[in-house]
């Protein structure tokens, strides 16, 4: 005869007791609070940036804008030396999808030209912080270091003034590696530009600033270029001039440096044509990232 299984009464009298402890452990009180900068399953982390890698800087220029730009090329006789030269060298990098860069260098009769190309994709590592915001707080630290003059209440061109307070150096970097002078300071008056007197702003022209140059050439923010824009125009010396772009298109800054020296002594590198070719590569640039 088979024997029915059975629990003595003292066992299920022990089991009742845990179950008891067990579903009233930890109910009067609430889950532990996810510390500061925690990612808990109801937090909503930033967004990312558009962009998850780069294109590779040395290629992203066709051969007709380096010609444009870099004259000297189409000068160089050897096929050798000029693919070269249109292959530009690669800037160090640690990581091709955070940053890519490349410079070109090329002399010819009348000057000698450096360009530089840089991207920068930034990454916010704050999940309170979406790329975009990082990537604006990146942009504005090199507008802030770029030190642009303030422009005068008439609009006629910058008051003069050293710029914002803060900023780390008050020189940039020209594509050739040498420390030019900001904007704020005198040099462009002593290059003798043509516009101005030794009486400073009280003789200069309507439309013009006391260096003679253009108001609409001044070092100044750009309106019409990616989210947020700059364009810089340094002389360094009588012969020596620097443009510099920088703008940013989501979380990728790009910044470009085009570099001139002219050959002749008195001969003074054309600022509205030097602002022209970076300008038209700099939105060639903006296209590329948006297309």
């Amino acid at each position: 005869m088979q024997r029915k299984a059975y629990v003595p009464g003292a066992a299920v009298l022990l089991a009742a007791l845990l179950a008891a402890c067990t579903g009233g452990s930890g109910s009067d009180s609430p889950p532990d609070d996810p510390k500061p900068g925690d990612t808990g399953p109801s937090a909503t982390a930033a967004q990312p940036g558009k962009y998850r890698t780069l294109s590779d800087a040395c290629s992203a220029l066709s051969q007709g804008t380096l010609d444009s730009l870099l004259p000297g090329i189409e000068q160089l006789t050897d096929q050798e030396q000029r693919d070269r030269a249109y292959q530009g060298e690669a800037t160090p990098t640690y990581d091709n999808d955070r940053r890519s860069g490349c410079r070109w260098k090329a002399e010819s009769t009348d000057a000698t030209d450096h360009l530089l190309v840089d991207f920068e994709r930034v990454v916010s590592y704050d999940n309170a912080v979406s790329d975009d915001t990082r990537a604006q707080k990146v942009f504005a630290a090199k507008q802030t270091d770029a030190n642009l003059p303030e422009p005068s209440a008439s609009g006629s061109g910058p008051e003069g003034s050293e710029g914002s307070e803060g900023s780390e150096s008050s020189t940039s970097t020209s594509p050739s590696g040498s420390a030019s002078p900001t904007p704020s300071g005198d040099s462009s008056r002593s290059a003798g530009s043509g516009g101005a007197s030794s009486s400073g702003s009280a003789t200069a022209t309507a439309g013009a600033t006391a260096t003679g140059t253009p108001a609409d050439l001044q070092p100044r923010t750009l309106d019409d270029l990616g989210d947020a824009a700059f364009l810089n125009d340094v002389l360094s010396t009588a012969r020596q001039r620097t443009v510099t772009v920088v703008f940013r298109t989501s979380n990728v800054v790009v910044s470009i440096g085009y570099d001139e020296q002219s050959a002749h002594p008195g001969t003074v590198p054309d600022s509205e044509e030097m602002q022209d070719r970076v300008r038209k590569l700099a939105q060639q640039l903006a296209d590329s990232f948006a297309g």
